[in-house]
């Protein structure tokens, strides 16, 4: 991994010495993990992983955020109930459940949980550390499993893991349409 500059106490290394992605090579990097290799995730990376969340920017510093970070394996397995889809929930080495306001008139809440979101993932790559997310079909047993007001709601769920099989490393060839295809300058 290639060392990511700062000042002391963000040099890039983490506890054990391992050196962090630099931003850029985090983005390359980041894809959908679903398959993790069962170690767990050391408490300072997911504090880091968490703070980059609570950092995100949001609409006149909103932060309609609240963060439930799930590692107990028996709650993961109950958590993964809450979406058709969520078995990889079960299989994380840790989960965060995003909570949002259940009242959102004005609709800001999305796009400032997709900040936080889009944070969250690429401070988990940039450590090596895989992630991918799961809806939530299932509020009340959301609630019943992380215990949120009945004035929240469970937005979604981010996965976290150390990839099985292959670790992130940057995509050379993404599977995405060409720059000049997506990018209009000036006019489309």
């Amino acid at each position: 991994m290639i060392k990511q500059g700062g000042t002391a106490g963000e040099t890039g290394q983490d506890g054990e010495g391992a050196a962090q992605l630099t931003a850029w090579d985090a983005i390359r990097s980041r894809r959908d993990v679903r398959e993790f290799d069962g170690r767990a995730i050391a408490d300072a990376d997911l504090d880091q992983i968490l703070e980059a969340g609570r950092r995100s920017p949001s609409s006149r510093n909103w932060q309609p955020w609240d963060f439930i970070v799930v590692t107990d394996r028996q709650q993961l397995a109950e958590l993964a109930r809450v979406w058709r889809g969520g078995g990889h929930v079960a299989r994380s080495a840790a989960t965060i459940a995003l909570i949002a306001p259940a009242d959102d008139e004005r609709r800001r809440a999305p796009f400032d949980l997709g900040q936080a979101t889009m944070s969250i993932m690429l401070a988990a790559a940039g450590l090596g550390i895989g992630s991918g997310h799961s809806s939530v079909g299932d509020q009340e047993l959301a609630r019943q499993v992380l215990g949120f007001p009945e004035d929240k709601t469970c937005a979604f769920l981010i996965t976290l893991g150390y990839p099985a099989g292959r670790p992130l490393a940057p995509i050379r060839h993404p599977d995405r349409r060409p720059l000049d295809e997506v990018v209009h300058r000036a006019r489309w």
